[in-house]
């Protein structure tokens, strides 16, 4: 079954905000419900994935069309934002137990 289809057939069976997983980590399809002006649609949710597998947000970006794929990216490429979280960084460390992804594990 091509991907379209697939596609198509959770669009008209899927439950409102039912998530389905996707082969890219950090990516799955969200089904979102029909407005008064708009139908029922799909997004797009980027949610990275942690050493362990799981999310490294509570909440993902949804990416609902190509222009605001397009947008993103050309947020995430800039220079400015990589010296902005660099600077973020610097003045609010992260706590001691959050760099190493718990007290129990050993860095070496």
């Amino acid at each position: 079954m091509e991907l379209s289809e697939v596609l198509r057939g959770f669009l008209e069976t899927g439950e409102d905000w039912e998530r389905k997983n996707t082969s890219l980590k950090g990516v799955s399809i969200i089904k979102l419900p029909g407005t008064k002006t708009r139908p029922p649609s799909l997004a797009i949710e980027v949610n990275p994935v942690n050493e362990k597998g799981g999310p490294m947000k509570k909440k993902g970006i949804m990416i609902m069309n190509g222009k605001e794929l397009a947008a993103f990216r050309e947020i995430f490429s800039n220079p400015k934002v990589d010296s902005l979280i660099r600077t973020i960084e610097d003045v609010a460390p992260m706590k001691k137990d959050q760099k190493s992804g718990g007290g129990d594990i050993l860095e070496i």
